[in-house]
């Protein structure tokens, strides 16, 4: 198939220089697999394979973009829309700078990220590794849900500057299993990203769900006062904090337009805690990565933050080219955002409660309702859910109503870090809406963050 994809897009750039057409020809192949669950029953069960053409034509200044959803042997259909993409271009508004079109200067094949057998994993496999995670915990009141996705992505692109092409291929699944009380309404989660199939353990989800569902069962249930609270985040809420800061932290982009909460006169200080270090790190498999961007840049290791002060800001080669900055090679799908552990030894929430505390603890292990209240100042909002607990200085647990914080990005990673977990892992961020793009960071288990205040209480489930 990869020889197949190389030769159809080497046709299609011959085809466009013949016809004097500049264009960029970009490939997405998908073969996606889902199960979801509810009530503890499948609900759905299906799979898709796509392929997207997506040609962009550039005349000049002037440029047009035309998608298709095609398949390989419609190679007709294909040249075609080359030849669309090019008249759009003539009659598109001309941009107040000059875009580049990347002249690759040799073939780049990845393929270390695809795991054959995280792609093939029949339905009795994921059916047991549901099974094996709820295993005992289901009754006339605890009921199952989730999902279980798993696919193959391959993305390859070409130019009429260069015969040469960028071919990447990941693999990647992502698992939510969710119990729920159907009169209480309350939700417990647990989730795990995998690269390769080997990562997948079903134990790890059954172990964290069962202690979790322990306290919900048996702890009491109360709406905690407003206030200040000392607060442990979880991975999931962790990730989504700085899945945001992403767009409105260090893009080069965002900030010239006016979004981003950090400045270029940050830059070389120090804005974060010194325990606070953020790399984008593509040798990382688990965040399934490009090793070179899309417009030919070998990517490396790109520090952002280091000990809370800020390295400087991501640059597309599109938002280079306009604001006259240099790429530094993140014209990619995603990142591979990674944040460095800390010293604190926990490895999960059951080590976490069973540690001497000396204060209360207030434990977030997710953030829902998530979103921006001010991208300029970095201040986000979102509300705890999927297994909150108040870990009382006495040792004693408590199951807290819902409950939101309202603070800036630079309050949450400030000074007021008390400590990281030494253990990190990948946490998936990815999303279903549009084309396969498998997201994961990378992120301590637990970051605990003194005296945030809490800006709502809930006062039932």
């Amino acid at each position: 198939m990869k020889e197949r994809i190389l030769q159809t897009l080497t046709d299609l750039r011959k085809y466009a220089l013949k016809r004097g057409h500049t264009v960029s020809i970009f490939f997405h192949e998908e073969d996606s697999h889902l199960i979801r669950f509810a009530n503890s029953a499948i609900s759905l069960n299906t799979n898709e394979h796509l392929i997207a053409l997506e040609i962009t034509a550039q005349v000049g200044r002037k440029r047009a973009t035309y998608m298709m959803v095609t398949d390989l042997s419609q190679i007709v259909e294909m040249k075609k829309a080359i030849d669309t993409a090019a008249e759009m271009a003539k009659f598109a508004q001309a941009l107040n700078y000059e875009p580049t079109i990347p002249e690759f200067k040799e073939t780049f094949i990845d393929e270390d990220g695809y795991d054959p057998a995280l792609l093939e994993m029949t339905n009795s496999e994921k059916l047991k590794y549901f099974n094996t995670v709820s295993a005992r915990m289901e009754d006339k009141d605890i009921r199952l849900s989730g999902i279980f996705s798993n696919g193959k992505n391959t993305i390859a692109q070409i130019n009429t500057r260069s015969e040469h092409v960028q071919y990447f291929t990941t693999s990647d699944c992502q698992v939510t299993a969710v119990l729920s009380h159907s009169g209480l309404k309350w939700e417990l989660t647990a989730e795990q990203s995998a690269q390769k199939k080997s990562e997948l353990d079903p134990l790890v989800l059954h172990k964290d769900l069962a202690f979790l569902l322990k306290h919900y069962r048996h702890d009491t249930p109360r709406q905690i006062p407003l206030g200040k609270y000392d607060i442990v985040f979880a991975a999931a809420a962790t990730a989504e904090i700085v899945r945001y800061m992403n767009w409105i932290g260090f893009d080069g982009g965002m900030m010239k337009r006016g979004f981003c909460f950090l400045s270029e006169e940050y830059v070389g200080k120090k804005v974060l805690s010194d325990k606070f270090t953020l790399v984008d790190d593509p040798t990382r498999l688990e965040t399934f990565p490009f090793k070179r961007d899309l417009a030919g840049i070998e990517r490396k290791p790109f520090p952002i933050f280091k000990n809370g002060i800020f390295q400087g800001f991501t640059w597309t080669q599109d938002d280079a080219d306009e604001f006259g900055a240099k790429p530094t090679g993140h014209s990619v799908t995603h990142k591979s955002l990674v944040i460095e552990g800390g010293s604190h030894k926990v490895k999960n929430i059951e080590d976490l409660v069973s540690q001497p505390r000396d204060n209360d603890l207030l434990y977030f292990p997710y953030l829902h309702y998530f979103n921006l209240v001010n991208p300029s100042k970095g201040v986000i909002t979102g509300s705890s859910r999927f297994g909150a607990l108040l870990l009382k200085k006495d040792g004693s647990v408590e199951v807290p109503y819902n409950v939101r914080i309202t603070q800036s990005m630079q309050d949450i990673y400030g000074d007021k870090i008390a400590w990281l977990s030494k253990n990190i892992i990948p946490y998936n961020v990815s999303e279903s809406y549009f084309g396969r793009n498998p997201i994961a960071l990378i992120v301590p288990a637990f970051i605990r963050v003194n005296d945030l205040e809490i800006s709502h209480s809930n006062s039932s489930y």
